[in-house]
Protein backbone atom coordinates (compact mmCIF):
# COMPACT_ATOMS: atom_id res chain seq x y z
CA UNK A 1 0.00 0.00 0.00
CA UNK A 2 1.43 3.30 -0.59
CA UNK A 3 0.26 5.54 1.81
CA UNK A 4 2.07 8.89 0.04
CA UNK A 5 -0.95 8.39 -2.92
CA UNK A 6 -3.47 8.09 -0.61
CA UNK A 7 -2.80 11.57 1.90
CA UNK A 8 -0.10 14.19 2.41
CA UNK A 9 -0.93 13.77 6.10
CA UNK A 10 2.26 12.02 8.43
CA UNK A 11 0.66 12.99 11.59
CA UNK A 12 -2.62 14.09 13.20
CA UNK A 13 -2.99 16.40 16.53
CA UNK A 14 -5.00 14.99 19.52
CA UNK A 15 -6.50 17.02 21.21
CA UNK A 16 -7.15 15.28 23.92
CA UNK A 17 -9.42 15.28 26.82
CA UNK A 18 -11.37 18.62 27.62
CA UNK A 19 -10.16 19.55 30.62
CA UNK A 20 -8.06 22.80 31.59
CA UNK A 21 -4.39 22.72 31.85
CA UNK A 22 -4.62 23.47 35.26
CA UNK A 23 -6.06 20.66 35.59
CA UNK A 24 -4.22 18.44 34.01
CA UNK A 25 -1.58 17.50 36.71
CA UNK A 26 -4.82 16.30 38.69
CA UNK A 27 -6.24 14.02 36.22
CA UNK A 28 -3.14 12.88 34.78
CA UNK A 29 -2.36 11.30 38.28
CA UNK A 30 -5.78 10.24 38.52
CA UNK A 31 -6.08 8.54 34.91
CA UNK A 32 -2.69 6.68 35.55
CA UNK A 33 -4.01 5.46 38.71
CA UNK A 34 -6.55 3.96 36.61
CA UNK A 35 -5.00 2.60 34.35
CA UNK A 36 -2.04 1.25 36.84
CA UNK A 37 -4.99 -0.65 38.60
CA UNK A 38 -6.34 -1.76 35.25
CA UNK A 39 -3.28 -3.77 34.30
CA UNK A 40 -2.50 -4.89 37.89
CA UNK A 41 -5.83 -6.20 38.70
CA UNK A 42 -6.50 -7.93 35.59
CA UNK A 43 -2.93 -9.44 35.56
CA UNK A 44 -4.34 -10.82 39.43
CA UNK A 45 -6.99 -12.83 37.86
CA UNK A 46 -5.36 -14.65 35.08
CA UNK A 47 -2.13 -14.86 37.92
CA UNK A 48 -4.99 -16.61 40.12
CA UNK A 49 -6.87 -18.45 37.32
CA UNK A 50 -3.61 -20.03 36.61
CA UNK A 51 -2.34 -20.45 39.71
CA UNK A 52 -5.81 -22.43 41.44
CA UNK A 53 -6.73 -25.61 40.11
CA UNK A 54 -10.14 -25.11 41.15
CA UNK A 55 -10.80 -22.10 39.10
CA UNK A 56 -10.08 -24.06 35.99
CA UNK A 57 -13.50 -23.99 35.11
CA UNK A 58 -15.09 -22.57 31.62
CA UNK A 59 -16.26 -19.10 33.70
CA UNK A 60 -12.88 -18.71 34.80
CA UNK A 61 -10.80 -19.69 31.52
CA UNK A 62 -13.04 -17.18 29.79
CA UNK A 63 -12.34 -14.48 32.81
CA UNK A 64 -9.07 -15.06 31.94
CA UNK A 65 -8.91 -14.28 28.16
CA UNK A 66 -11.23 -11.24 29.02
CA UNK A 67 -9.04 -9.86 31.73
CA UNK A 68 -6.19 -9.87 28.53
CA UNK A 69 -8.18 -8.53 26.22
CA UNK A 70 -9.32 -5.87 29.40
CA UNK A 71 -5.65 -4.89 29.45
CA UNK A 72 -4.87 -5.05 25.71
CA UNK A 73 -7.92 -2.45 25.31
CA UNK A 74 -7.34 -0.24 27.88
CA UNK A 75 -3.52 -0.12 26.64
CA UNK A 76 -4.28 1.05 23.48
CA UNK A 77 -5.27 4.41 24.12
CA UNK A 78 -4.26 5.34 27.67
CA UNK A 79 -0.68 5.22 27.77
CA UNK A 80 -0.58 7.92 24.94
CA UNK A 81 -3.05 9.72 26.61
CA UNK A 82 -0.67 10.00 29.82
CA UNK A 83 1.91 10.54 27.22
CA UNK A 84 0.32 13.68 25.77
CA UNK A 85 -0.98 14.95 29.50
CA UNK A 86 2.29 14.76 30.86
CA UNK A 87 4.76 16.10 27.55
CA UNK A 88 2.46 18.21 26.46
CA UNK A 89 3.32 16.72 23.17
CA UNK A 90 -0.18 16.71 20.91
CA UNK A 91 0.75 14.63 17.77
CA UNK A 92 0.97 10.95 16.77
CA UNK A 93 1.67 10.01 13.72
CA UNK A 94 -0.28 8.68 10.59
CA UNK A 95 1.24 4.82 11.17
CA UNK A 96 0.44 4.94 14.71
CA UNK A 97 -2.68 6.37 14.41
CA UNK A 98 -3.82 3.68 12.01
CA UNK A 99 -2.39 0.86 14.26
CA UNK A 100 -4.09 2.51 17.00
CA UNK A 101 -7.53 2.26 15.18
CA UNK A 102 -7.37 -1.44 14.55
CA UNK A 103 -5.86 -2.72 17.70
CA UNK A 104 -8.79 -0.72 19.20
CA UNK A 105 -11.50 -2.61 17.17
CA UNK A 106 -9.53 -5.93 17.69
CA UNK A 107 -9.37 -6.16 21.28
CA UNK A 108 -12.92 -4.35 22.12
CA UNK A 109 -14.30 -7.13 19.70
CA UNK A 110 -12.55 -9.59 21.58
CA UNK A 111 -14.74 -8.21 24.43
CA UNK A 112 -17.69 -8.16 23.02
CA UNK A 113 -17.65 -11.95 22.39
CA UNK A 114 -16.38 -12.82 25.14
CA UNK A 115 -18.90 -11.24 27.56
CA UNK A 116 -21.56 -13.13 25.24
CA UNK A 117 -19.46 -15.66 25.72
CA UNK A 118 -20.00 -15.75 29.33
CA UNK A 119 -23.63 -14.99 29.30
CA UNK A 120 -24.06 -18.38 27.27
CA UNK A 121 -22.09 -19.88 30.03
CA UNK A 122 -24.12 -18.39 32.73
CA UNK A 123 -27.32 -19.46 31.11
CA UNK A 124 -26.12 -23.13 30.50
CA UNK A 125 -25.22 -23.59 34.44
CA UNK A 126 -28.65 -22.54 35.16
CA UNK A 127 -30.71 -23.66 32.49
CA UNK A 128 -29.18 -27.10 31.91
CA UNK A 129 -27.47 -27.69 35.16
CA UNK A 130 -26.97 -31.52 34.74
CA UNK A 131 -25.90 -30.95 31.25
CA UNK A 132 -23.27 -28.46 32.06
CA UNK A 133 -20.15 -29.78 31.89
CA UNK A 134 -21.47 -31.72 28.81
CA UNK A 135 -21.83 -28.80 27.12
CA UNK A 136 -19.54 -26.68 28.15
CA UNK A 137 -16.65 -28.79 27.23
CA UNK A 138 -13.14 -27.47 27.10
CA UNK A 139 -13.28 -27.96 23.16
CA UNK A 140 -16.04 -25.71 22.99
CA UNK A 141 -14.57 -23.01 25.43
CA UNK A 142 -11.35 -23.12 23.28
CA UNK A 143 -13.44 -22.75 20.38
CA UNK A 144 -15.29 -19.85 21.37
CA UNK A 145 -11.71 -17.75 22.54
CA UNK A 146 -10.67 -18.44 19.08
CA UNK A 147 -13.69 -18.16 17.01
CA UNK A 148 -13.36 -14.00 18.74
CA UNK A 149 -9.91 -13.81 18.08
CA UNK A 150 -10.84 -14.55 14.30
CA UNK A 151 -14.11 -12.85 14.10
CA UNK A 152 -12.81 -9.42 16.06
CA UNK A 153 -9.59 -9.34 13.81
CA UNK A 154 -11.14 -9.76 10.50
CA UNK A 155 -14.01 -6.85 11.57
CA UNK A 156 -10.68 -4.72 12.62
CA UNK A 157 -8.69 -5.18 9.38
CA UNK A 158 -11.81 -4.25 7.41
CA UNK A 159 -11.93 -1.25 9.14
CA UNK A 160 -8.48 -0.35 9.18
CA UNK A 161 -7.92 -1.61 5.39
CA UNK A 162 -10.85 1.29 4.56
CA UNK A 163 -9.19 3.92 6.65
CA UNK A 164 -6.03 3.75 4.53
CA UNK A 165 -7.78 3.90 1.48
CA UNK A 166 -9.06 7.62 2.98
CA UNK A 167 -6.89 11.10 1.86
CA UNK A 168 -6.53 13.48 4.85
CA UNK A 169 -5.32 16.33 2.84
CA UNK A 170 -7.13 19.22 4.88
CA UNK A 171 -7.35 19.32 8.53
CA UNK A 172 -5.47 16.94 10.62
CA UNK A 173 -6.53 17.89 14.49
CA UNK A 174 -8.47 15.72 16.30
CA UNK A 175 -11.13 16.35 19.11
CA UNK A 176 -10.13 13.22 20.85
CA UNK A 177 -7.54 11.63 23.17
CA UNK A 178 -6.89 8.97 20.28
CA UNK A 179 -8.06 8.33 16.74
CA UNK A 180 -11.24 7.54 17.38
CA UNK A 181 -12.96 6.39 13.90
CA UNK A 182 -16.07 8.86 13.41
CA UNK A 183 -13.64 11.98 14.04
CA UNK A 184 -11.21 10.55 11.47
CA UNK A 185 -13.86 10.21 8.91
CA UNK A 186 -15.37 13.62 9.39
CA UNK A 187 -11.28 14.74 8.77
CA UNK A 188 -10.90 12.91 5.35
CA UNK A 189 -11.58 14.86 1.87
CA UNK A 190 -12.56 11.73 0.50
CA UNK A 191 -16.11 10.00 0.18
CA UNK A 192 -16.83 8.16 3.01
CA UNK A 193 -20.09 6.23 2.47
CA UNK A 194 -18.25 2.83 2.10
CA UNK A 195 -16.55 3.17 5.51
CA UNK A 196 -19.93 4.59 7.41
CA UNK A 197 -21.48 1.26 5.31
CA UNK A 198 -18.74 -0.71 7.09
CA UNK A 199 -19.51 1.09 10.51
CA UNK A 200 -23.19 -0.12 10.44
CA UNK A 201 -22.28 -3.79 9.18
CA UNK A 202 -19.47 -4.85 11.44
CA UNK A 203 -20.94 -3.48 14.14
CA UNK A 204 -24.09 -5.54 14.13
CA UNK A 205 -21.97 -8.20 13.99
CA UNK A 206 -19.90 -6.94 16.45
CA UNK A 207 -21.84 -4.98 18.91
CA UNK A 208 -25.66 -5.70 17.88
CA UNK A 209 -25.60 -9.23 17.77
CA UNK A 210 -23.60 -10.54 20.37
CA UNK A 211 -25.83 -7.99 22.76
CA UNK A 212 -28.95 -9.33 21.39
CA UNK A 213 -27.36 -12.86 22.49
CA UNK A 214 -26.98 -11.89 25.98
CA UNK A 215 -30.41 -10.50 26.52
CA UNK A 216 -31.97 -14.01 24.86
CA UNK A 217 -29.66 -15.84 27.22
CA UNK A 218 -30.42 -13.74 30.35
CA UNK A 219 -34.40 -13.79 28.89
CA UNK A 220 -34.00 -17.79 29.26
CA UNK A 221 -32.22 -17.49 32.58
CA UNK A 222 -35.37 -15.37 34.06
CA UNK A 223 -38.02 -17.59 32.33
CA UNK A 224 -36.14 -20.52 34.71
CA UNK A 225 -36.54 -19.06 37.47
CA UNK A 226 -39.94 -17.90 37.23
CA UNK A 227 -40.54 -21.28 36.42
CA UNK A 228 -40.18 -22.69 40.25
CA UNK A 229 -39.32 -18.84 41.79
CA UNK A 230 -37.69 -19.84 45.16
CA UNK A 231 -35.33 -17.43 47.12
CA UNK A 232 -32.10 -19.80 46.59
CA UNK A 233 -32.83 -19.82 43.21
CA UNK A 234 -32.94 -15.94 42.57
CA UNK A 235 -29.91 -15.41 45.18
CA UNK A 236 -27.95 -18.01 43.16
CA UNK A 237 -29.21 -16.23 39.54
CA UNK A 238 -28.56 -12.80 41.14
CA UNK A 239 -25.38 -13.65 42.58
CA UNK A 240 -23.88 -15.34 38.98
CA UNK A 241 -25.46 -13.25 36.99
CA UNK A 242 -25.72 -9.90 38.11
CA UNK A 243 -22.32 -8.44 38.18
CA UNK A 244 -21.75 -9.47 33.99
CA UNK A 245 -25.32 -8.04 33.49
CA UNK A 246 -23.87 -4.82 35.14
CA UNK A 247 -20.68 -4.44 33.19
CA UNK A 248 -22.65 -5.63 29.74
CA UNK A 249 -24.93 -2.73 30.56
CA UNK A 250 -22.77 -0.28 31.17
CA UNK A 251 -19.79 -1.77 28.14
CA UNK A 252 -22.46 -2.13 25.09
CA UNK A 253 -24.20 1.03 25.94
CA UNK A 254 -21.78 3.14 25.84
CA UNK A 255 -20.57 1.73 22.38
CA UNK A 256 -23.82 1.69 21.13
CA UNK A 257 -24.63 5.51 22.12
CA UNK A 258 -21.25 6.72 20.51
CA UNK A 259 -21.10 4.20 17.07
CA UNK A 260 -24.83 4.31 15.97
CA UNK A 261 -25.99 7.24 17.51
CA UNK A 262 -23.39 9.44 16.80
CA UNK A 263 -23.87 13.30 18.35
CA UNK A 264 -23.17 16.47 16.73
CA UNK A 265 -20.12 18.43 17.03
CA UNK A 266 -21.42 20.79 20.13
CA UNK A 267 -21.50 17.75 22.40
CA UNK A 268 -18.17 15.69 21.28
CA UNK A 269 -17.01 16.48 25.13
CA UNK A 270 -19.96 14.13 25.90
CA UNK A 271 -19.00 11.58 23.69
CA UNK A 272 -15.47 11.78 25.29
CA UNK A 273 -16.24 11.37 28.30
CA UNK A 274 -18.38 8.31 27.17
CA UNK A 275 -15.44 6.59 25.68
CA UNK A 276 -13.27 7.66 28.87
CA UNK A 277 -15.89 5.34 30.57
CA UNK A 278 -15.90 1.97 28.83
CA UNK A 279 -12.05 2.19 27.14
CA UNK A 280 -10.44 3.44 30.34
CA UNK A 281 -13.48 2.96 33.65
CA UNK A 282 -14.86 -0.58 32.93
CA UNK A 283 -11.89 -2.80 32.18
CA UNK A 284 -10.32 -0.96 35.74
CA UNK A 285 -13.63 -2.06 37.22
CA UNK A 286 -13.93 -5.33 35.64
CA UNK A 287 -11.66 -7.37 38.48
CA UNK A 288 -13.57 -5.61 41.33
CA UNK A 289 -16.97 -6.89 39.69
CA UNK A 290 -15.97 -10.13 38.51
CA UNK A 291 -13.42 -11.59 40.82
CA UNK A 292 -12.89 -9.71 43.92
CA UNK A 293 -16.23 -10.12 45.57
CA UNK A 294 -16.22 -13.80 44.47
CA UNK A 295 -15.90 -16.58 47.00
CA UNK A 296 -13.63 -18.57 44.64
CA UNK A 297 -11.39 -15.82 43.53
CA UNK A 298 -11.17 -14.67 47.36
CA UNK A 299 -9.90 -17.95 48.27
CA UNK A 300 -7.67 -18.33 45.68
CA UNK A 301 -5.72 -14.97 46.75
CA UNK A 302 -6.01 -16.17 50.27
CA UNK A 303 -3.83 -19.39 49.32
CA UNK A 304 -1.83 -17.24 47.00
CA UNK A 305 -0.79 -14.72 49.97
CA UNK A 306 -0.65 -17.64 52.44
CA UNK A 307 2.30 -19.36 50.03
CA UNK A 308 3.89 -15.94 50.05
CA UNK A 309 4.18 -15.74 54.06
CA UNK A 310 4.87 -19.22 53.95
CA UNK A 311 8.01 -18.57 51.79
CA UNK A 312 9.04 -15.55 53.62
Amino acid sequence: MRRDNQSSVSEFILLGLPIRKEEKGMYYALFLVLYLTTVLGNLLIILLIRLDSRLHTPMYFFLSHLALADISFSSVTAPKMLMNMLTQSQSISYAGCISQEFFFFLFGGVDSFLLTSMAYDRYVAICHPLQYNIIMSHILCVLLVILSWVLSAAGSLVHTLLLAHLSFSRDNTLHHFFCELPSLLKLSSSDTTNNDLVILIVGSMVVTLPFMCILVSYGRIGATILRAPSIKGIYKALSTCGSHLSVVSLYYGAIIGIFFFPSSNNTNDKNIVVTVLYNVVTPMLNPFIYSLRNRDMKGALRNLLSRGSLSV
